[in-house]
């Protein structure tokens, strides 16, 4: 029984990723307008962040949609067909869950941050105001 209820859901997640893709492209909210300078040190302080995600996760693309209306360039990193990503989100993080936003502090401390509301308010509170 139990196969057959992950054949189920496989299943249903192959039909329902070209959904969820289309969906994000069309519904993408336009990014912020900053000056030149402002935008610069934006895109210098996202170097040293990175979102581990998968590519159909709903929670997933629900921080996309905060990083592009934030008009941030944050790196993202598929943790779930890229096994080098998985593994660091394993060793890093402690556990394969996305998504999960890496932060590395100046001091060398690196920060992992999951769950899409709390890294979504975390980018508000470092670049709303930027």
């Amino acid at each position: 029984m139990r196969p057959l209820i992950r054949l189920f859901f496989r299943g249903l997640r192959l039909l329902l990723a070209p959904v969820v893709l289309i969906s994000e492209k069309l519904s993408t909210p336009k990014a912020v307008e900053r000056s030149a300078q402002a935008q610069a040190e934006v895109d210098r302080a996202c170097e040293s962040l990175a979102l581990y995600q998968f590519r159909t996760c709903p929670f997933c693309v629900k921080v996309r949609k905060e990083i592009a209306r934030l008009g941030l360039p944050i790196e993202t990193r598929d943790a779930q067909l890229d096994p080098d990503h998985r593994r660091e989100l394993a060793e890093g993080g402690g556990r394969v869950k996305v998504p999960c936003l890496r932060i590395a502090h100046a001091d060398g401390e690196v920060e992992w941050l999951y769950e899409s509301d709390d890294i979504n308010a975390w980018l508000q509170r470092r670049f709303a105001a930027a």
